[in-house]
């Protein structure tokens, strides 16, 4: 990645229609991409096969439109970093799972989402995955085999944050063709339990975080065989050569889980830039439950792009 030319992204998830808040937060980023003049790429992450949809992945694109949004790469015009559709990249995530599990840094997990709330004594946001109590973490004799492997361990080797990295190689069939495959169990990411991790926000300033303390052991790969939110989003922003991510502050939690994901394969992180939200009148954030407040609603409802930006934009 250079630093020569600005190249953003916005990334919805088709499982509904979009809301007002989602349309605010990409067109900040819209915004960034054009005050740089660079690229803005629109992304479909609809790796949740039980709840994305074929008719939302069509109107995220008509809505986005209509609310005045356009970017210079997609699913729907193409581009050099094409399929802009993460369904369509599972061998990229494959092997960027491949090599973690190679370096020892990922085991597998048996436990449900119900067993870790129940076992975990700390409070997590109800948005939020609550700490891992490393029920399934390998044991320190059971590690050592884990990591013995042709690849070096990243995880003892562990390079500054910043430190400048490779682009993912080119994903080759003989690679994923001999890769193991992630089946029957969660694989989780063992963070380095004490370590403070730390960013540069382009909106708020200097972040950190505590590993172990303020986030657990993370999954990457699910019991379903789907590709984790962390790691996709990791493998396709370098992949696409996104320079900064401009996103909702709620996933400001989730930017050090990718920070470790980047360091661990050996890769430039992208700077990023976290905006505020869109709250509904109890000060809790938009969901796509707030159907009246969908961009689909507010379209059929009368109301024009420009007046919406005008009523949203100031409160983000």
């Amino acid at each position: 990645m250079t630093e020569k030319q600005y190249r953003g992204r916005i990334a919805p998830s088709p499982t509904g229609l979009l809301h007002i808040g989602h349309a605010v937060t990409f067109w900040r980023a819209h915004e960034r991409a054009c005050a740089a003049g660079g690229k803005l790429v629109l992304r479909i992450e609809d790796l949740d096969r039980d709840r994305c949809r074929r008719e939302f992945a069509d109107a995220i694109i008509e809505d986005l439109h209509w609310f005045g949004l356009d970017w210079d790469e997609g699913p729907d015009i193409g581009g050099p970093f094409a399929p802009y559709i993460q369904s369509q990249r599972r061998s990229r995530y494959l092997e960027a799972w491949e090599k973690l599990r190679l370096g020892g840094l990922i085991y597998p997990c048996k436990c449900s989402r119900k067993d870790v709330a129940d076992a975990s004594l700390a409070p997590h946001d109800e948005n939020e995955e609550p700490i891992y109590p490393g029920t399934c973490r390998p044991r320190p004799g059971v590690e050592a085999a884990v990591s013995a492997a042709p690849e070096k361990n990243l995880q003892a080797t562990r390079p500054p944050l910043q430190q400048r990295g490779k682009i993912l190689p080119p994903v080759t069939a003989a690679a994923t063709a001999t890769a193991q495959r992630p089946l029957a169990a969660h694989w989780r990411f063992r963070v380095p339990d004490g370590e403070r991790i730390e960013f540069v926000d382009e909106r708020i300033g200097r972040q950190s975080a505590v590993a172990g303390r303020d986030f657990g052991d993370f999954i990457v790969w699910r019991r379903d065989d789907v590709p984790a939110y962390q790691l996709a989003v990791v493998v396709d922003d370098v992949a696409m050569r996104i320079s900064e991510v401009a996103r909702g502050e709620d996933l400001l939690l989730s930017t050090f889980r990718q920070l470790l994901l980047y360091r661990a394969l050996d890769l430039v992180p992208p700077r990023f830039f976290h905006t505020s939200l869109v709250v509904d009148e109890s000060g809790k954030r938009l969901a796509k439950r707030h159907g009246s407040l969908s961009l689909r609603a507010l379209k059929e409802s009368g109301l024009a792009p420009e007046e919406l930006r005008a009523r949203y934009m100031s409160k983000s």
